[in-house]
C-alpha cells in the first residue's frame, strides 16, 4: 500500500474525511533506522470533529483499541468523546516500530508505539493550529487549544472545520511532545472504546464476515501427527443438502457448502483412508520419559560458570518440574475468509500476523504481497495462536478458495484446533542447587528440555543461537536470584512431529514455575519465611523487592490466613515488567481452590491503569487454567482431548478475587498483556505446599491421594 505525503480526501456518506500523514524523517521516528517505513497514516478527522485512530495492530481483548488512541489523543488535544478506532489494512507502512513487520505479540504494542502514536497526534495538532493561524492571520503561538477547539480571542474553530486546510500543509519535521507533567489523558483510568459494540453484538469478528456468494468450508485434517491422506471418497458428502464441493487440500479434504452445518455434516460423511504415522505415532507420556532422561545431561549452553561442577556437591538440592502441552483455545475458533479475483485476493481474518499472512497468501496464489488485501476484524482471543510464522489457517483457506473457485470462509471447530492445531510445548526442568550456611543459593545447575518454537521458522536466525531457542529459557540465566550465583543453564530441544507455537507469556510460563518453586523449596529448607528469604536475595533488585513487598503486604502476609487456607507467593520479570503475586488457597473435596490473588505490577509508565488491571486479571485467569486444569495428552500421534469438556479451563465460579496494585515507576515501559501469567502457577503451588506440605512439581497441580 503506497500513501502519498499529502494524504487523501475521501467522500463518504459521513461527509468529507481528511487524513494526516507523518513524514518518515520526523523526529518521532529516530529509532527506526534505515528500515523505517514510508510516510504513515494513523488518524482521520471528519467534518463532524470525529477523530478516527487507525490501529497498526490487532485488538484481541488486550485494550489497545483504547490505549493507542489515548496516546494519539493526548498529543492531539482532541475531544476524547469523539475518538473512534479502526484496524489498519495490511501494509508496510504499519510495520511494528521494533519488529519491522506488521504484527501483534510479545506484549510489545503499547511500549513499541508509545512514541509513534504520540508523535502522530502532535504533528496533526501542529498542522491544525497552523491552519487556524493562517485563517486568522496571526502566529500559531498566540492560539490555544482545548478538546479539539482552536481559539484566538473571540474566534474559534473546531478540528473538523480546520482539517481540510490543515491537510494541505507540510507536516513539521520536528514537533515537541508533551512532558509527562502535562499529560491529561495518559495515566488516567479510561473505559474501553470497544466495549459498547461488543456488548451489543455489533462488533465484527472474523466469524461474522458474510457477503453474497460466500461459501463455508470445513476441512477434514489428519487424525494424528504424521498421518497422511491415502485416498478419499466424497460421494456421500455431496449427497448432504447444501454441500457443493469436496476439494482435496495439501493436508486433507475440504467440504464446501452453502453454510457451516452442511459443511460439517459433509465432512463427517467423507470416507477417507489415512496412512498411519510411522512407529505408531508420537506419545506424550513417552516423550516426557525421554525428556526426563535428557534432563540428566547437559544441553546447549546458555550460561556456564567455571567450576560449576565443583560448586555442586553430591546431595545438592535437586528437583524436577514438568509442564504439559497446552492449546490456546481462544473463545472465537479460527476462521479465515478468502475472495480471489484474478491475481488479487481479499482476506478477512482475526490475525496477529498481517505481514506474514500477506506474504504466505501471495505465495499460494503465485502473486505479489501487494495484491493481497487483509482486513482485520476483532479477534476473539489470540494468545499467540493467530501469530503463526507458518500462517497455517490463512494458507489453508487461500488454497481451499483457489481450488473451489468461489469465495470461502474456512471455519475451524474448537475440536479441530484442539486436536490439530499448534501448542505450547511440554517441558521438563531439572534443577540442582547448592546453598551456603544461610541457605542462600551459591551454585545452580538448570537443564531445560522441550521443543523449540522457532526452529524451522524464518525467525530461527534471529532468536536461535548455538542451538538455544531464547524463548525456551527466557528468565532463567538473567534471574535476579542468580545474579551472584555460579550457574550453568542449558537446553535440549528435541524434535517431534508435534506442531508448537508461543502461548501467552511464552517461555516464562514454565521457567517462572521452575524458578519460583525451587526458590520456595530452598526457603523452606533453610527454615526461612519465603518472603524474607526472597527479599534477602533481591537486596540489589529494588523493583522486584518492591513489587514482592507490596503484594505481600496487601495480601496480609505475616498474618494468619482464614481458617483452612494458606498463602504462597512468586515474583517474575518478563517483557520488561515485574509482577509479584500472592495466592490464597484451600483444598475443597480434594481439589485445589484459589480464593484470592493479590498482584503488584511495575510496568513503568502506565498509559491506562484500568486496562492494565483488566490485563492482569485476564492473565491470572488464563494462567490458573494451566495451573489447575488444562493439559493435552497425545497417544498414537492423536490428541486425546477435544473440547472444553475434557480440555478444561477455569470456570467462572472458580475465578478468585483479584486485587491489582499498580506501582508508580519511572522505569522503561514494559509489556502488560502477558507478564502476570507467569507467576500464578508457582504462587499457587507454593501456597499448596504451605497448606498441605505436598510439593507439587507438575502442572496442572494434582494433590496426592492419601
Amino acid at each position: 500500500m503506497t500513501l502519498s505525503r499529502r494524504g487523501f480526501i475521501q467522500g463518504s456518506a459521513a461527509g468529507l474525511v481528511v487524513a494526516f500523514y507523518v513524514p518518515t524523517g520526523a523526529k518521532a521516528l529516530p529509532k527506526l533506522g534505515p528500515a523505517a517505513p514510508p510516510p504513515n497514516a494513523f488518524v482521520r478527522i471528519a467534518p463532524d470533529d470525529t477523530v478516527t485512530v487507525v490501529l497498526a495492530h490487532s485488538e484481541m481483548g488486550q485494550g489497545i483499541w483504547t490505549g493507542l488512541a489515548m496516546l494519539l489523543a493526548e498529543e492531539l488535544d482532541c475531544d476524547w468523546a469523539k475518538v473512534r478506532c479502526e484496524h489498519a489494512p495490511a501494509a508496510a507502512v504499519y510495520g511494528h516500530p521494533m519488529m519491522g513487520m506488521q504484527m501483534t505479540g510479545g506484549s510489545s504494542t503499547t511500549n513499541g508505539e508509545f512514541q509513534r502514536y504520540r508523535m502522530v497526534g502532535a504533528v496533526a495538532r501542529d498542522m491544525l493550529v497552523r491552519a487556524a493561524a493562517a485563517r486568522w492571520r496571526t502566529k500559531p503561538a498566540k492560539l490555544t487549544v482545548a478538546a479539539g477547539v482552536v481559539t484566538y480571542g473571540k474566534q474559534r474553530a473546531t478540528y473538523g472545520e480546520l482539517a481540510l486546510a490543515a491537510m494541505k500543509l507540510t507536516p513539521a519535521a520536528d514537533v515537541a511532545l508533551k512532558p509527562p507533567a502535562a499529560w491529561k489523558l495518559i495515566g488516567t483510568a479510561v473505559r474501553r472504546l470497544d466495549t459498547p459494540e461488543k456488548i451489543t453484538g455489533q462488533a465484527q469478528f472474523g466469524m461474522d464476515v458474510q457477503f453474497p456468494g460466500l461459501r463455508t468450508a470445513v476441512v477434514l485434517r489428519p487424525p494424528a501427527f504424521g498421518a497422511t491422506l491415502a485416498s478419499f471418497d466424497g460421494a456421500a458428502a455431496l449427497k448432504i443438502p447444501g454441500v457443493e464441493q469436496v476439494v482435496p487440500t495439501a493436508t486433507g479434504v475440504a467440504v464446501v457448502a452453502a453454510h457451516f452445518w452442511a459443511a460439517k455434516l459433509g465432512r463427517d460423511a467423507v470416507e477417507a483412508v489415512w496412512t498411519p504415522p510411522a512407529d505408531g505415532g508420537v506419545d506424550s507420556a513417552a516423550l516426557m520419559t525421554s525428556f526426563r532422561a535428557l534432563a540428566r545431561t547437559t544441553g546447549a549452553l546458555v550460561a556456564d560458570s567455571p567450576d560449576i561442577d565443583q560448586a555442586l556437591p553430591s546431595g545438592a538440592h535437586e528437583a524436577v518440574y514438568e509442564v504439559p502441552y497446552l492449546a490456546h483455545a481462544p473463545m472465537e475458533p479460527l476462521n479465515c475468509t478468502v475472495k480471489i479475483d484474478g491475481d488479487r485476493c481479499e482476506i478477512w481474518t482475526g490475525t496477529q500476523f498481517q505481514t506474514g499472512d500477506q506474504r504466505a497468501a501471495a505465495m499460494v496464489l503465485g502473486t505479489s504481497p501487494d495484491k493481497v488485501t487483509i482486513h482485520t476484524p476483532f479477534l476473539g482471543g489470540g494468545f499467540g495462536r493467530r501469530a503463526n510464522p507458518a500462517s497455517d489457517f490463512v494458507v489453508e483457506a487461500v488454497a481451499v478458495a483457489k481450488a473451489a473457485g468461489v469465495p470461502v470462509k474456512v471455519v475451524w471447530t474448537r475440536d479441530d484446533d484442539i486436536r490439530g492445531g499448534y501448542y505450547r510445548p511440554a517441558y521438563v526442568h531439572r534443577v540442582r542447587a547448592a546453598v551456603d550456611g544461610a541457605g542462600a543459593p551459591v551454585a545452580w545447575d538448570h537443564v531445560v528440555v522441550g521443543q523449540s518454537i522457532l526452529a524451522g521458522t524464518f525467525l530461527e536466525k534471529f532468536a536461535v543461537h548455538d542451538g538455544v531457542d531464547e524463548t525456551s529459557v527466557e528468565g532463567i540465566a538473567e534471574s535476579p536470584y542468580l545474579a551472584a550465583t555460579a550457574k550453568r543453564v542449558s537446553l535440549h530441544s528435541p524434535r517431534t512431529p508435534i506442531t508448537v507455537l508461543w502461548w501467552r507469556s511464552v517461555g516464562n510460563t514454565h521457567t517462572a514455575f521452575a524458578l519460583e518453586s525451587m526458590i520456595d523449596e530452598l526457603a523452606h529448607a533453610a527454615g526461612a519465611d519465603p518472603l524474607a528469604y526472597r527479599l534477602k536475595l533481591l537486596a540489589k533488585h529494588p523493583r522486584h523487592a518492591r513489587a514482592l513487598t507490596t503484594a505481600a503486604e496487601r495480601a496480609g502476609w505475616g498474618t494468619p490466613a482464614p481458617a483452612g487456607r494458606a498463602r504462597g507467593l512468586a515474583v517474575h520479570e518478563s517483557f520488561g515488567s515485574i509482577v509479584a503475586e500472592v495466592a490464597e488457597v484451600s483444598v475443597e473435596r480434594g481439589r485445589i481452590r484459589v480464593h484470592a490473588v493479590t498482584a503488584a505490577v511495575d510496568c513503568g509508565t502506565a498509559v491506562n491503569p484500568l486496562g492494565i488491571e483488566a490485563q492482569v486479571q485476564s492473565c491470572i485467569a488464563y494462567g490458573l487454567s494451566a495451573t489447575l486444569r488444562s493439559a493435552l495428552t497425545i497417544k498414537g500421534g492423536q490428541v486425546q482431548e477435544r473440547n472444553f469438556h475434557d480440555y478444561q479451563v477455569l470456570r467462572m465460579h472458580e475465578m478468585p478475587t483479584v486485587t491489582v496494585h499498580l506501582l508508580a515507576s519511572d522505569a522503561p515501559m514494559g509489556g502488560i498483556g502477558e507478564p502476570a501469567t507467569a507467576p500464578i502457577a508457582p504462587a499457587v503451588a507454593n501456597a499448596v505446599f504451605a497448606l498441605t506440605r505436598q510439593r507439587l512439581r507438575t502442572l496442572p497441580l494434582r494433590l496426592e491421594v492419601a
